[in-house]
């Protein structure tokens, strides 16, 4: 039997929270303040702790720091309300296995918790473009609070109770994976591997050895029996990224393997039984794929059980402030800063840019405004240029109405029209926001017939 324990000020609250895990198998103990917890992790041993951020005597992050040195490879769970999400964050990167909100659901505090307990379970990477887990222990848990974020989250829930397939469909950096692991981690199979495959990594000799495994050899460089990816995820979950990448031939022995449950390694002779959920994910319209017979009509009928489509960060606005914070935690404790945060022209920006790489991209600006920030606050001299853009150009749009040179010129000149703006046509902080000396700011003005 597990033992738990639980640590929360509130009375009724633990008794509830022991009630209900008490119900579920767990031993559990309750106290009342970090000094009693402390005390009680030195006295007996634990499997997992539940603490509450806001404790009487000193906070739950300074709590699990010592529970460290006391009680070292326990995994501990913060939970805490929305408004403090940030202190969160900085806990998981201080040791936290994970962090739930209050009220606290109590299906995801089940799940939670036997997430930390199989942490230990987690099998390594494996080749490239391969990615094997039994529960991830920490990954990019964004989990968005606009009307589009929250839409996706029901569907995610809907659907990770059954066995259904599902594509995922959304603009490359949305966020596709994110959603996949979810729906493991809700589901019945949620103690068993999950496995994502990147099929644009793959060429097509290497995808169906690497799904299907492969005999020794079966072909010049098998030089040993390999087990496929399908082998792998059995009992748990197979995520294809990019799905539309696979070859025809491969469509076709994929399913195979979806409709008659079996596999057969390249060069094999037998079939070999599994059971896989799989969920796809691509960034383009498989039926009109399928119209340009590019894609297999009775494969995308047959993945096509439940379809999530994933909105892209420009629709998800209210989330883009959150995504900001969460990307500025991990950039500081990546590299050692302590920027606190954005100053108000930074934000204005992030909110009307368009993100056309969407969470990805975000993740990656943030990153290097942090390194180059020497301040408390990041502005807009540390955010790439190209930001300043309220509608970027787009490349795919322009290449046949104009030449490179052409849409090379009219990109630069939007972008320092833009900065004069967002300057009001203060040339010392536009040439500087800009990486340029105010002569060739001057020089350029001229040049485009800007005037200001």
């Amino acid at each position: 039997m597990y033992k738990v324990l639980i640590v929360d000020d509130d009375p009724t609250f633990c008794l509830m929270l022991k009630s209900y895990l008490g119900n579920k198998g767990f031993d559990v103990k309750e106290v009342f303040s970090a000094g009693s917890a402390v005390k009680a992790a030195g006295e007996q041993q634990f499997d997992i702790i539940l603490t509450d951020l806001r404790l009487p005597d000193f906070d739950g992050i300074v709590l699990i720091d010592k529970l460290k040195k006391i009680a070292p490879g326990v995994p501990a769970i913060l939970m805490t309300r929305y408004g403090d999400i940030r202190s969160a964050v900085t806990a998981i990167k201080s040791g936290a296995f994970d962090y739930i909100t209050k009220p606290v659901n109590p299906d995801e505090l089940l799940l939670t918790v036997n997430k930390a307990l199989e942490k230990q379970k987690a099998e390594p990477r494996k080749d490239t473009g391969i990615r094997t887990e039994n529960l991830p222990g920490s990954y990019d848990y964004l989990r968005g609070t606009s009307e589009p974020s929250l839409l996706v989250e029901q569907y995610i829930s809907l659907v990770a109770t059954t066995d259904m397939s599902v594509i995922i469909q959304g603009e490359s950096g949305t966020g596709k994976e994110y959603v996949a692991r979810m729906i493991h981690l809700k589901s019945h199979r949620h103690s068993k591997p999950f496995v994502a495959v990147d099929c644009g990594a793959l060429t097509n000799e290497l995808a169906a050895s690497e799904l299907f495994g492969h005999t020794k050899g079966s072909f010049t460089d098998a030089h040993a029996d390999k087990e496929g990816q399908f082998q792998q995820a059995n009992g748990g979950t197979l995520f294809l990224d990019e799905i539309g990448n696979l070859s025809y031939e491969n469509q076709l022995k994929l399913l195979r393997a979806t409709q008659e449950r079996k596999v057969r390694k390249i060069g094999g002779t037998k079939d070999i039984d599994v059971d896989v959920r799989i969920i796809v994910a691509t960034n383009e319209d498989l039926s009109a794929n399928v119209a340009k017979g590019t894609f297999r009509e009775d494969l995308f009928h047959r993945l096509n059980e439940f379809k999530i489509s994933v909105p892209p960060l420009r629709q998800r606005g209210e989330d883009i402030i959150q995504f900001a914070n969460f990307f500025l935690e991990n950039a500081n404790h990546e590299l050692h800063k302590n920027v606190s945060g954005f100053n108000k022209e930074a934000l204005e920006i992030l909110l009307t840019f368009s993100w056309p790489g969407n969470i990805r991209e975000m993740k990656n600006v943030i990153k290097r405004s942090v390194l180059l920030s020497n301040a408390d606050l990041i502005t807009p001299r540390e955010l790439p240029a190209e930001l300043m853009l309220k509608t970027p150009v787009s490349v795919s749009s322009a290449v046949n109405t104009t030449d490179l040179k052409s849409l090379a010129e009219t990109h630069e000149k939007s972008t320092i029209l833009n900065v004069l703006q967002q300057t009001h046509f203060n040339k010392t902080k536009a040439a500087r926001m800009l990486n340029i000396d105010r002569k060739t700011l001057y020089n350029k003005m001229r040049l485009y017939n800007i005037e200001g």
